[in-house]
Formats: structure tokens, C-alpha cells, sequence
């Protein structure tokens, strides 16, 4: 098999710097919530949200985990839920969409995925390339909940980006 598109090697990459961005955290610290932001928990369970919304349900037309739909959906209510919870979701969820990612293709990335039969708005590319935004934001938002919560030694800037996530051009 060919090695996946390389805005899949991205979003692995970024995936990585999420969970890096949340080494070393307590369970306890992880359910404290600052308002107005939620905790770092709760953007766990909302980033395996979005990956199931897109890459499961969309994608594959399968919803495997309905109560992290219901939970962390974009605007929905606040919670504290335990970090091992929301780290199991989001390691199956991503295991889940993992073997979708791997096959896409530029062509696929161009189209409209189908709801009941009729398109939606976005493009899987748009789709791939929000969750990979959507991580970086959460990873700043969290970094700053550490900041706040008197973590020192924090990682400032992005990892090992040239070995790990370098520009890779399509097709090659």
C-alpha cells in the first residue's frame, strides 16, 4: 500500500502534538475547567467528536460511539468527564477512522460526501483540513489551561516538524 496523502500525514502529526500538548497532566487537573474555556478533558472527548462526525459517521455512515455525539458535540453543554474516558474514546474513534484516512485519495478529497442522499456543503478536503485546524486551536487553549494551572516547562513551539510532518508534495 502506497503511503497515505499527505494532509493525512498532517493530521497524524498534529494528532501527535495534541497528545503531547497533554503529557504529564493529572486526572484531576484535566477535569478543571477555567471559565470561560472548557477543560482539557472535555476537549478531548470533543476533538474525538469531531473525528467520528467526519471520518466515521460521514465517511463510512457509522456512528460507534453515540454517547461522544451526544457529549462533546460543538456547543453543546459543559462537563468534566474523566480524562481516561475521553482519551479511551478518542484512541478507538481514530482507530476507527484511521483505515478511511489511509485510503484517500485527491479525488476523494474533492468530493461532496452524501447525507441521506444528498450532498453537504463541504468537500472531504475542507473536512480533513478543519479537524487539522480544529486540533491546533484546542492545542493552544489547553496549553494555556497548563499555563494556568502553574505547569512549567512547557513545550513552545511545535515538535519535530522537518522529520516528522515535512512538506511532502502529492504523489510522491
Amino acid at each position: 500500500m502506497s503511503e497515505p496523502h499527505p494532509l493525512v500525514l498532517q493530521l497524524r502529526f498534529t494528532r501527535s502534538e495534541f497528545m503531547r500538548a497533554i503529557k504529564r497532566i493529572g486526572a484531576d487537573e484535566a477535569r478543571r475547567r477555567l471559565e470561560p474555556m472548557n477543560c482539557i478533558s472535555w476537549n478531548v472527548g470533543h476533538l474525538a467528536w469531531q473525528e467520528q462526525r467526519y471520518f466515521v459517521t460521514v465517511a463510512q455512515g457509522r456512528t460507534p460511539y453515540p454517547d461522544i455525539e451526544e457529549r462533546f458535540a460543538s456547543g453543546g453543554p459543559a462537563s468534566t468527564p474523566a480524562l481516561a474516558e475521553v482519551l479511551d474514546a478518542w484512541r478507538a474513534i481514530t482507530a476507527e477512522a484511521d483505515p478511511w484516512l489511509d485510503r484517500l485519495t485527491t479525488g476523494k478529497l474533492l468530493e461532496h460526501p452524501t447525507r441521506e442522499g444528498k450532498p453537504l456543503a463541504r468537500i472531504y478536503g475542507n473536512l480533513l483540513q478543519r479537524v487539522i485546524y480544529h486540533y491546533w486551536y484546542h492545542i493552544g487553549e489547553n496549553m494555556a489551561i497548563r499555563q494556568q494551572l502553574g505547569h512549567r516547562r512547557l513545550p513552545q513551539f511545535v515538535g519535530n516538524i522537518d522529520d516528522e510532518a515535512s512538506y511532502r508534495p502529492e504523489g510522491v
